[in-house]
């Protein structure tokens, strides 16, 4: 019921900016609108804790604010690589364990090593995910698991 809640406050306010229009007739349409979504979407059975995460909702600003860091850290990186022929390149292909319990979390940990410059995320099997590093480095930074233990800790916040 809670998620349920959570999702059509969330529709009604999106419907809201995007809309820009506050006459009651309009507004009567969009609380319909969203009505209508969230009971689609209850049919559908989709409003459970993978399709409506708001229990990643705590965690989400600490791991966003780390994850920054860590993209800033790894672009840094590969631009001095790309600028400076001396530096090493040894792309790899490897595999680190995915300790999260969710599909859900372990899209988000495949995605978070995605985006990080250096490394892209090519297949997720049995609870492994197979990762191309650029360097031994980044590489490295995977096997010692930081983001792996970050994300398994929003995963589980309640």
């Amino acid at each position: 019921m809670s998620r349920a809640l959570s999702l059509s406050t969330l529709l009604f306010a999106i419907w809201l900016i995007w809309s820009g229009h506050y006459t009651p007739l309009l507004l009567a349409f969009g609380v319909l609108s969203c009505a209508l979504v969230l009971l689609v979407s209850h049919r559908m059975r989709i409003i459970d804790p993978e399709g409506h995460p708001t229990h990643l909702v705590r965690g989400s600003l600490s791991y966003g604010l780390w994850l920054t860091w860590a993209l800033i850290q790894s672009n840094i990186d590969l631009a001095k690589r790309v600028l400076s022929p001396s530096l090493p390149i040894a792309p790899r292909m490897i595999r680190v364990k995915a300790s999260q319990k969710t599909h859900l979390g372990q899209v988000i940990y495949a995605n978070s090593i995605t985006l990080t410059p250096g490394t892209v995320s090519v297949d997720i099997e049995d609870g492994m995910i197979e990762v191309h590093a650029l360097t031994a480095e980044a590489a490295q930074e995977l096997i010692d698991g930081e983001m792996d233990r970050r994300v398994t800790r929003l995963e589980n916040e309640d």
